[in-house]
């Protein structure tokens, strides 16, 4: 698949596309990351992209001239563009396998206090990452973007995809490597035991342990689906 990220601050991705999993599959080119800076498209003799917000207020928006043109530059048939916002629709796994199948997504990453409302007309969808506020949508869009990425075919082993927090609405299972005994902590014997059948059940319970302990949320959706 390929992403386009549009942002005001470009170098904050250099690490990113350069490291680990999204690198390798940059360069297998597997996956494509564009990087733009939708400033170049500014049409001010000063490169602005922002301006006060009408009915005043603190902070500046991000004005649609350069967003709008830069993205009718970069848009084709296959597209599918989405707002990086604390408003947009909580982001979740079962997005992040939808967005995996596109050909094409372009992510907007927003700052200052946001962009001109009128620009929800131009776009697919809004997305946040949570319930908080960030300096802008750049984390945000690596976050996307190394979620979606992952999901494509031959980026990382497919068998690591299936026991993983989510895939069958709970959190993952805990692991352990070695040593057996450390500092009087001990890996569960069962593990060790080479019964397959009893550690993929007390996998499973513990993935509910888990799921209970640590997000009742997701537990009593659990429950609500094993009931139907």
């Amino acid at each position: 698949m390929k992403i386009s990220i549009l942002t005001l601050f470009p170098e904050i991705f250099e690490k990113f596309v350069n490291t680990s999993v999204i690198s390798h599959s940059l360069t297998k080119k597997i996956n494509e990351i564009e990087i733009i800076n939708f400033r170049n498209y500014s049409k001010d003799s000063h490169k602005r992209v922002d301006d006060y917000q009408y009915g005043g207020g603190p902070g500046m928006v991000i004005g649609l001239q350069a967003i709008i043109d830069c993205l009718n530059d970069i848009k084709t048939d296959d597209s599918y563009v989405v707002l990086l916002t604390p408003q947009g629709k909580k982001y979740n796994q079962q997005i992040a396998k939808r967005f995996s199948k596109l050909k094409h997504l372009i992510l907007i990453c927003g700052h200052y206090e946001g962009f001109d409302e009128r620009i929800i007309n131009f776009i697919d969808e809004t997305i946040s990452i949570g319930d908080y506020v960030l300096t802008g949508g750049e984390i945000p869009a690596m976050v996307v973007a190394d979620s979606c990425m992952r999901l494509v075919a031959n980026t990382i082993n497919k068998n690591s995809l299936v026991c993983e927090s989510f895939e069958n609405g709970l959190l993952d299972y805990p692991v352990y490597t070695k040593p057996k005994n450390f500092k009087g902590y001990k890996v569960p014997e069962v593990l060790t035991s080479g019964n397959h059948q009893k550690i993929n059940e007390w996998r499973k319970q513990h993935q509910i342990l888990n799921t209970k302990k640590n997000r009742i949320d997701l537990y009593n959706k659990y429950l609500k689906s094993k009931k139907k």
